[in-house]
């Protein structure tokens, strides 16, 4: 009996939008372990940075802090997700919850001055850390780069919004 030929293996090249979505994912992942230590040696992971982050950023704005549904929309997660974390910080102290002004049945989630204090120390040294993260690309490749994201994110608010009009009729 002759000795069957090994099966040759199929090149399959990857399209263009498959290799640049696995890309995108993977350096996702490397910046999240890139990130983690820093934030490590605060106390804190990147998920609770992004909670006590956007808190401060909303006491920049004028709000004394953001409902649940708020702060999970500006974070692109779900409540779920987000009230876990928010559970976290709340033990540690930097977070406090209290009911909102204007709805009685929604809490409302404020750093507390332990919170803000953490998070202005950890500020002193973000825009380093940012500058090392990004160091890849110069300036220009930067501004570029922000473009492709901006353009690429404003596509897909738009493909979520057909999604909601589907969904709803």
């Amino acid at each position: 009996m002759p000795a069957s030929k090994p099966k040759a293996r199929s090149t399959v090249v990857a399209r263009p939008a498959e290799s640049a979505f696995r890309e995108l994912i993977r350096t996702f992942g490397l910046v999240e372990r890139v990130m983690q230590p820093y934030f490590a040696r605060h106390g804190i992971s990147g998920s609770q940075w992004g909670v006590l982050r956007n808190l401060h950023r909303a006491e920049g704005e004028g709000l004394p802090g953001l409902r649940l549904t708020d702060l999970s929309e500006r974070l692109l997660l779900r409540p779920p997700s987000v009230s876990g974390v928010i559970d976290r910080l709340e033990r540690a102290g930097l977070v406090e919850r209290g009911g909102s002004p204007t709805d009685l049945r929604a809490k409302r989630v404020a750093l507390t001055s332990r919170g803000r204090d953490l998070v202005e120390h950890v500020l002193v040294g973000h825009s380093g850390q940012i500058d090392a993260v990004m160091a890849g690309f110069d300036t220009e490749e930067q501004t570029e780069l922000y473009q492709l994201l901006h353009q690429w994110s404003q596509h897909l608010e738009s493909l979520l919004q057909q999604q909601a009009g589907v969904n709803i009729a």
